[in-house]
């Protein structure tokens, strides 16, 4: 089975969130939002290579499985904005559903990370902006 296939399967069976899968390798995760790419980058998972699937991917992921060297995304739920990323950086990608933006979790607006990255298009510049929202967000501070 195809490193993406054996992603996007074990996502939807085992209700993961993330999913990324080379070969004999699996990484997945529950938590929501990109906490679970956030969290596998700053460990220095080696990711460079994986397929990932996951249910929700806006520019701000789309910009961290760049970073992580991702080759290939499968999305339930994508933004036009992350599609734009994934065509220029040359990554594969399939999806469900092709949403204008991702909004937040109340529905109010866009979500916190989008807004972050919304004029960055550097995947390391990328990664920087959405840790210092992070940190705002658990400050109070947005």
């Amino acid at each position: 089975m195809k490193d993406w296939m054996k992603a996007k399967e074990l996502l939807e069976r085992e209700n993961y969130t993330c999913v990324l899968c080379k070969e004999d390798k699996t990484y997945s995760s529950t938590q929501i939002g990109i906490a679970p790419m956030m969290i596998f980058l700053a460990q220095g998972e080696d990711l460079n290579g994986f397929s990932a699937a996951d249910k929700i991917v806006g520019k701000a992921a789309a910009l961290l499985f760049v970073k992580a060297g991702v080759k290939f995304v499968f999305a339930q739920v994508i933004s036009e904005s992350a599609i734009s990323i994934f065509e220029e950086f040359h990554i594969e990608h399939d999806q469900g559903i092709i949403t204008e933006a991702i909004i937040n979790r109340m529905g109010t607006g866009l979500c916190p990370m989008e807004q972050a990255v919304a004029d960055i298009f550097e995947p390391e510049e990328a990664y920087v902006a959405i840790k210092v929202t992070i940190d705002k967000l658990k400050n109070g501070g947005i």
